[in-house]
């Protein structure tokens, strides 16, 4: 375990990762974390074009059958986080923080209201402002979704996270309800903002850092 004037997270940017094999390496993680191999981790990346679903979805929220998924280059997985259907791709800044909430404060809606915080400060950084809706997981600029939240919790530990729209083709939003709300998506792109992945992830991590107070390490 590395040494750490406060808590360590190890920030580790991916890349562009496919969805299955991001799952992976996030049990690995999280199976490690629980039996305290390695400290906190937070992944930063993004994924092709995918469609999930969560454990408590419903999949008449996904609006296109297999056979349009596949014509449009779009993979489907059924995963274990909370909240219902979401699309990745390209462009989106996709979060998996591995954390053991024993060791910050052992309040899942605490975390998930940190997770928010983390992605509007960021925001904040370029000049938008962000906010949360009542009674709704995610970030929303103007009653438009920015950023979903999603996580699973195993004995403490984290997996799964948030997605944050910095260039995203919104257009590929179309093949599902997101989260299943009627609502609409927007990004950064769309709000004028021109940003890479890269720059958005260093702005996030130093806000990471500082809201769920642990010393990032880049590995």
């Amino acid at each position: 375990m590395p040494d750490c004037t406060t808590r360590c997270c190890c920030l580790r940017q991916l890349g562009r990762v496919d969805y299955a094999s991001a799952l992976e390496l996030q049990h690995q993680l999280a199976a490690d974390r629980k039996q305290g191999l390695v400290p906190d981790h937070l992944l930063l990346l993004e994924h092709p074009h995918v469609i999930t679903l969560g454990r408590n979805g419903h999949l008449e929220n996904v609006l296109a059958g297999d056979d349009i998924l596949a014509r449009a280059g779009i993979a489907f997985h059924a995963t274990d986080r909370g909240g219902d259907v979401t699309y990745h791709g390209p462009g989106q800044l996709v979060g998996y923080p591995i954390l053991d909430l024993r060791d910050w404060k052992r309040d899942v809606g605490a975390y998930v209201r940190a997770v928010e915080e983390t992605i509007i400060a960021t925001l904040t950084d370029y000049g938008i402002a962000a906010g949360r809706i009542p009674k709704l997981t995610g970030v929303w600029v103007g009653g438009r979704k920015i950023a979903a939240i999603g996580v699973h919790l195993s004995r403490w530990v984290t997996s799964h996270g948030f997605a944050l729209n910095v260039s995203t083709d919104l257009s590929y939003f179309h093949y599902i309800v997101p989260c299943g709300l009627a609502m609409p998506v927007t990004s950064m792109a769309a709000l004028g903002v021109r940003a890479s992945l890269d720059e958005v992830g260093a702005k996030l991590a130093v806000h990471f850092a500082r809201i769920f107070d642990c010393e990032m390490l880049e590995n």
